[in-house]
């Protein structure tokens, strides 16, 4: 039986319909679903196994998923996904409704170990998973599925993508006028 994922804790302060929910289980040693990363908007404990996460749009979080049988490990996975708000275009993801804009897709451990250093190496920048930008998630994915090393997120990287963040906001502020575009004049 379901329980209703829009019966939430009382906590959040947007509708769950518009939330992000993942499915979290946990029965040691044979399936480990969690979050490595992500600021949650609210949870719901469905049993001492098992929770829902919900996550606001345009939170980036990394969902890590790993179960095993008698004989070993029979999926090892993380994906890095930006939550999506209603209306938006998604990749559908099992276990995260309705879904997500999917940055990273990593199976196997090997592969998935070297994602989860990855997030270490920011972390060990002073940096918030959360807010890297999206694109090295991208190129992360892209050469480790190449099978290639991915470059180091830098400082210097983070800065850049804040600084056009801080542009973006200010152009939508700004009623959407762009700086690279000249002003219509009208004789």
């Amino acid at each position: 039986m379901r329980n209703d994922p829009s019966a939430g804790t009382g906590s959040q302060t947007q509708p769950l319909d518009d939330l992000t929910c993942v499915e979290l289980t946990w029965i040691a040693k044979k399936i480990e679903f969690w979050i490595r990363f992500g600021r949650k908007a609210d949870e719901q404990r469905i049993d001492r196994r098992r929770r829902l996460l919900f996550f606001a749009p345009g939170t980036v979080f990394a969902f890590v998923r790993w179960a095993a049988n008698d004989y070993g490990t029979v999926i090892s996975r993380i994906d890095i996904v930006r939550a999506v708000a209603p209306g938006e275009p998604y990749q559908t993801l099992p276990f995260v409704r309705p879904g997500g804009d999917i940055l990273l897709k990593i199976a196997g451990w090997p592969k998935v170990e070297r994602v989860l250093q990855a997030i270490d190496a920011v972390e060990a920048l002073g940096i918030d998973p959360c807010a890297v930008a999206p694109d090295y998630w991208r190129h992360v994915h892209n050469r480790l599925t190449a099978g290639h090393e991915p470059r180091v997120y830098t400082s210097e990287q983070h800065s850049a993508y804040q600084l056009r963040q801080r542009i973006a906001g200010d152009r939508q502020r700004d009623g959407g006028a762009r700086a690279d575009q000249p002003e219509e004049r009208t004789p």
